[in-house]
């Protein structure tokens, strides 16, 4: 097996269990008895737990490299995502997803920095492809969450397996990979230099991300509930929105890295900001299910690529190292997992769930205006290497 592929494998696997949990998020709901807007706040529980681990994530991934990251957080993050299964109240679950969200965010961090080494050393593109294969290994997940949601089988005893299954997997996949493409480069720790201002550079490029990425988070809470509230969608059927919207998501991130070798950055991301914005004013207009699981598809092409070209202008940025760029990124991006569940849900329950979602258009257009800090990322690592 080649570098390239263990580190897409390693993509794969780690969300399998986080899309197997989102289609059980109406029946939480249900059986909790929350309202749209409680369970708007129990999820930023995912939120919170992340933003508050990468504050030192960075820092982590600079001391100890990210294959030592990944060999440690993959088991935390596996058992964590049980915990959502076992909550009895609308507390213990949003203290569920803080666990949940600090592991996933210190895990995933290492995830990007491995790839980011990988195309440094290299030189070939593979941060997309790895995006895309992360993408089908949640879409495996939703498929399975629906599986047993519409057969009403044990969901903790399904993500315990599939707990089990996951972590026998992937660890002699870790332990094949060298230590320099697993972050051994970024192991030693950079001296101190007090508290800094993330560079102009750096910040146009997260906000860009926090436009798109808004829209991930959104619908991996609400999917599901639109098609149910909406629809009068089956738990099985509503678990397929997430479904079609990974699956669109993760095919247009396969052809991702072929599309940054033909097209500038800033293109692509304006582009795409374009097609998701057509996707939401398909969610807005649909008449029936079948028509609302295409937009949502559309949707998935739209935010396909946000992250991975993030990522890789994050990594070209001015700032202390490339670890601690994507570190600010990820950060910056993942509050879009706090700010929309914290509006969609009021708005939902004030003026359905269509208007909730249409919370999403002003920031896809953030987006759409940003995109060409990306560019500007990457010719200043192309002034760079040519120095």
């Amino acid at each position: 097996m080649t570098q390239s592929q263990r580190i897409c494998l390693v993509f794969f696997l780690q969300p399998i269990a986080l899309g197997a949990w989102l289609p059980h998020i109406p029946g939480v709901q249900t059986a909790l008895g929350l309202s749209n807007s409680a369970l708007a706040l129990a999820l930023v529980g995912g939120p919170v737990g992340t933003s508050s681990a990468l504050l030192v994530a960075g820092w982590l991934a600079n001391r100890i490299g990210a294959r030592k990251i990944t060999l440690v957080f993959y088991p935390v993050f596996l058992c964590a995502m049980l915990l959502p299964f076992l909550a009895t109240s609308q507390w213990l679950l949003m203290g569920a997803l803080v666990l949940v969200g600090g592991s996933l965010s210190v895990l995933e961090l290492g995830l990007n920095v491995l790839a980011d080494d990988y195309e440094k050393d290299t030189g070939r593109k593979i941060m997309s492809k790895a995006h895309g294969c992360w993408s089908f290994g949640l879409l495996s997940g939703t498929l399975i969450g629906s599986a047993v949601a519409g057969l009403r089988f044990d969901p903790f005893v399904a993500g315990l397996g599939i707990a089990l299954v996951v972590q026998a997997l992937v660890l002699p996949i870790i332990l094949g990979l060298p230590e320099r493409v697993a972050g051994a480069g970024a192991a030693v720790a950079p001296k101190r230099q007090g508290v800094r201002l993330p560079h102009p550079l750096l910040l146009g490029v997260c906000v860009f991300t926090f436009g798109t990425t808004l829209v991930e988070g959104a619908v991996a809470d609400w999917a599901a509930v639109y098609l149910r509230d909406a629809f009068a969608a089956s738990p099985g059927l509503a678990g397929l929105g997430i479904s079609v919207f990974s699956l669109c998501l993760a095919t247009t991130r396969l052809f991702g890295d072929r599309l940054r070798q033909v097209a500038p950055p800033s293109r692509l991301g304006q582009g795409l900001a374009v097609v998701a914005l057509v996707g939401l004013a398909g969610i807005w207009l649909a008449p029936g299910a079948p028509a609302a699981l295409a937009a949502l598809g559309i949707l998935g092409v739209g935010a396909a690529l946000a992250f991975p070209l993030g990522v890789s202008a994050a990594a070209s940025a001015p700032g202390t190292s490339a670890a601690s760029n994507v570190a600010v990124l990820s950060l910056v991006a993942l509050l879009g997992f706090l700010v929309g569940p914290l509006i969609i849900g009021p708005l939902a329950d004030a003026y359905g769930i269509r208007a909730g979602l249409m919370a999403l258009a002003p920031m896809i257009g953030l987006s759409l205006v940003l995109a060409p800090f990306l560019t500007r990322a990457a010719n200043r690592q192309q002034a760079q290497s040519a120095e």
